[in-house]
């Protein structure tokens, strides 16, 4: 079952390539964008720059890696060791999906990312799931 509620994949610049985000309040090349502004702030305080924040009921963990920044959102509730092992699942995926050498042909479309969802479905929570079982 999974944990995950939103996860975003962006460029080390900050251009999201995809997000799953169950309600979205903020649109996604923005929040990359602050994503990418946070991680440099943080790397110039601490080395090794962000890797987990909470804001009201979400924990936002973030894994990142030569060339991209994921980050994953989940209850406060959820363990942070499940939803880690979770996000490392989603971050391997998308390196044998689409390796190094895949993106020496892409044309800059993020669009081809749109199906990646369908290789992380079952890392995803769902919410219609979470609706009943609020019942």
């Amino acid at each position: 079952m999974g944990v995950l509620q939103d996860i975003w994949i962006l460029t080390n610049t900050g251009t999201v390539l995809f997000n799953r985000v169950f309600d979205a309040q903020m649109k996604s090349q923005l929040f990359g964008a602050l994503m990418s502004a946070l991680n440099t702030f943080a790397e110039k305080l601490a080395e090794g720059g962000l890797s987990n924040f909470e804001l009201s009921d979400k924990r936002f963990i973030i894994k990142k890696t030569k060339h991209f920044i994921f980050v994953a959102s989940s209850a406060k509730k959820s363990k942070e060791k499940k939803v880690a092992e979770e996000l490392e699942k989603v971050v391997s995926r998308f390196i044998i999906k689409y390796p190094e050498a895949w993106f020496e042909k892409w044309d800059l479309d993020i669009s081809v990312f749109d199906e990646f969802e369908t290789q992380i479905g079952d890392t995803l929570e769902e919410p219609i799931k979470k609706f009943w079982k609020g019942f």
